[in-house]
């Protein structure tokens, strides 16, 4: 099974991706494009969503909350934080484009413990991490810090040329304290549309060692092992990432042979 999934140009669903699809237990993941005034309908059934308005404005509308006028920014190379809205599971959703919209649902497990609510630019963190060609911008959308069931959700920025997801880590077997379980899935954008990055999805007995080049709103899914990105010179890389499992806990250990990456021998000039 591919673990890239390429977008599907002239629909306004590009993506759909499902655990069933996926071969996995957690993560769904879609990406809607929509036209100023379209809708899009759907029921969270037994999952939490976090809808991510990666560009444009829209509004949306729940059984119990209502929350119109959303958006700030055009594109995500904009850099600003996105809005982004937390629905429950067992409410029915409607989205609004009120402008034309790139819309993500980010979805996961839930049982209907937390209410709807917007996650605005201002609840959203900011940090710069790395340093050298290892350095990268990520928004926290939606951290283990924030309420939420199952889903964890950030942006990251990566300029052209540049390393993130770096050095290796992985995040697939519970140790207790030290390393969590979670499916994670990469949502690809770059400036100039056209470009592309390279990103490898390996386990240390390379049981699973798979090299993939995403386009512009392709997604790579990784159900466990290591999986860096490398930008090209020329294209400015933006990801979303969603990431679920048994524990809501963003805890990962690093590829041995590259830790080094981290110390004060980087950069060596």
């Amino acid at each position: 099974m591919s673990l890239l999934a390429k977008a599907q140009r002239n629909t306004r669903q590009i993506q759909h991706i499902t655990p069933e699809s996926a071969g996995w237990r957690y993560i769904g993941f879609d990406v809607w494009m929509l036209k100023k005034g379209e809708t899009v309908d759907f029921d969270s059934g037994e999952r939490e969503f976090c809808l991510v308005l990666v560009a444009g404005f829209a509004s949306v509308k729940t059984r119990a909350a209502d929350f119109p006028g959303l958006g700030g920014r055009m594109s995500p190379f904009e850099r600003t934080p996105p809005w982004s809205v937390y629905i429950p599971p067992g409410e029915t959703v409607r989205v609004t484009a009120d402008s034309d919209l790139e819309l993500a649902l980010c979805s996961a497990p839930g049982s209907g413990a937390l209410p709807a609510r917007v996650i605005a630019p201002e609840d959203v963190g900011v940090e710069h991490r790395g340093k050298g060609r290892n350095q990268r911008q990520v928004h926290n959308i939606l951290p283990d810090t924030q309420q939420a069931e199952s889903l964890l959700v950030v942006e990251v920025y990566t300029d052209e040329g540049a390393t993130s997801s770096w050095p290796a880590h992985k995040h697939d077997t519970p140790v207790p304290g030290k390393e969590t379980q979670l499916e994670e899935t990469y949502y690809h954008r770059f400036d100039p549309p056209q470009g592309f990055a390279f990103q490898r999805v390996y386990t240390d007995d390379r049981s699973l060692d798979v090299s993939m080049a995403p386009y512009n709103q392709d997604v790579v899914m990784v159900p466990r092992g290591y999986h860096p990105v490398a930008a090209i010179a020329g294209y400015d890389s933006y990801y979303l990432n969603v990431m679920a499992g048994p524990e809501r806990k963003w805890l990962f250990s690093w590829e041995e042979d590259h830790a080094w990456i981290n110390s004060d021998d980087y950069p060596q000039r």
